[in-house]
């Protein structure tokens, strides 16, 4: 999709700091977080509604989500990752995971926003992990 800023994404058009890509996948730290580490997940295929996914386009989705995750709970010793599913902010499925190091997990973005430096630190402590 021409306008859609996860295709552009996809394809390198936009950048991006990239914790995870296979064939189907994409894993890419989110830019605006409400906590650290959180990331999207993405398929790399453009589809808005994720019910119109095949089931192993799904299934393949929700296993590198839990896969990643948990790593992000190793990483950086979190209660837990939650998990989000998305599609209309942008008009691409997206799976927000959330690392929760409270309770009660806080969905405003994080201040200050994480410059470019400390997105890339976080990036390597999660692939150093996702093997």
């Amino acid at each position: 999709m021409n306008n859609c800023v996860f295709c552009k994404i996809v394809n390198n058009k936009i950048p991006s700091i990239k914790i995870y890509e296979d064939t189907n996948i994409l894993a890419f730290l989110d830019v605006t977080p409400c906590s650290k580490g959180q990331t999207l997940v993405i398929p790399k295929k453009h589809e808005g509604y994720i019910f119109n996914l095949k089931e192993s386009e799904y299934t393949d989705l929700f296993l590198k989500s839990k896969k990643i995750a948990k790593v992000i709970d190793r990483a950086f010793n979190t209660i837990r990752t939650c998990m989000v599913i998305e599609g209309f902010a942008v008009d691409h499925i997206h799976v927000r995971l959330h690392p929760c190091y409270e309770k009660y997990l806080n969905l405003k973005p994080m201040q200050p926003k994480p410059t470019n430096e400390e997105l890339n630190e976080i990036a390597s402590k999660i692939k150093s992990l996702l093997k």
